[in-house]
């Protein structure tokens, strides 16, 4: 089974990061809302790699590897655009966001609440995301 996939960053791309992902999980027999919620991490992850970091541009890439071991699922999504700072980034209030009805921003938040581990890198000009979740 193929395991990574490699697309250019335009947001058309992110429905065939899902079906990959998708099609990839379909195998492990998840339920549905966990299925459903590692879906949405990766696409998020995805998403704001694509916008904000290679502002939509067709001539960078993105790549994502999916592997599995021990009951515990890796992501690791890779690109070249401008590193997500960490240490810069305050969680917002989620709660806050539903309550005024504020659109957006509140992504990684849930990623960190979805995935059991969310770590960032970059090495040179190679930035990698990696998200893991325990399974079963």
């Amino acid at each position: 089974m193929n395991n990574t996939i490699t697309v250019s960053c335009t947001k058309k791309n992110l429905k065939q990061i899902r079906d990959f992902v998708t099609d990839y999980l379909a195998d492990l027999k998840l339920s549905d809302i966990l299925m459903n919620q590692i879906v949405l991490a990766v696409d998020e992850i995805c998403a704001n790699l694509i916008i904000h970091a290679n502002h939509e541009d067709p001539s960078k890439f993105i790549s994502l590897a999916i592997s599995e071991k021990n009951q515990m699922l890796k992501f690791e999504i890779t690109d070249n655009g401008k590193a997500f700072r960490r240490s810069e980034y305050k969680e917002p209030d989620i709660e806050e966001h539903v309550r005024v009805g504020k659109k957006g921003g509140v992504g990684i938040a849930l990623v960190n609440r979805i995935m059991d581990k969310v770590e960032f890198d970059t090495v040179g000009t190679k930035n990698t995301c990696l998200l893991y979740k325990k399974i079963k």
